[in-house]
């Protein structure tokens, strides 16, 4: 029954504007990590986060536990909830950062953050599977 209710948060999750732009954002960073062979090396930290990345940071500081918890507890609907607001973080962060910067450091950090994302979502829902 378990597997059930996921798949049915999940549905319901995608099937709304909010879960659609965030499939969206999610293939978008998984193919950025895939063609750059990427699975994270580090940390998306930094004193020179530019606006868009501290965002992203800051918002997956907050949705990971939330999802997480509600993972735990069998709240797949609340594991939804949390990762519904990265949606307006990721898609400034894609609007307004360039990952692929000639600055190693930053592409770096901004490689780790997408990866970091990937991996969030992937935690509630493995979204490759999603056709889209």
């Amino acid at each position: 029954m378990r597997l059930l209710e996921r798949v049915a948060a999940l549905q319901s999750f995608v099937e709304t504007g909010e879960g659609a732009d965030l499939l969206t954002a999610y293939k978008r960073a998984a193919n950025i990590l895939k063609k750059e062979k990427w699975e994270g090396t580090g940390a998306s930290r930094g004193a020179d986060l530019e606006a868009q990345e501290k965002a992203l940071v800051d918002v997956l500081d907050k949705a990971e536990p939330k999802a997480a918890a509600a993972i735990e507890k069998e709240d797949f609907t609340g594991a939804m909830a949390a990762l519904a607001t990265l949606r307006g973080p990721i898609d400034a962060f894609f609007d307004h950062v360039t990952v692929n910067d000639p600055d190693a450091a930053k592409r770096e950090r901004r490689l780790n953050l997408l990866a970091r994302f990937r991996d969030a979502v992937n935690r509630v829902a493995d979204f490759s599977k999603i056709e889209s």
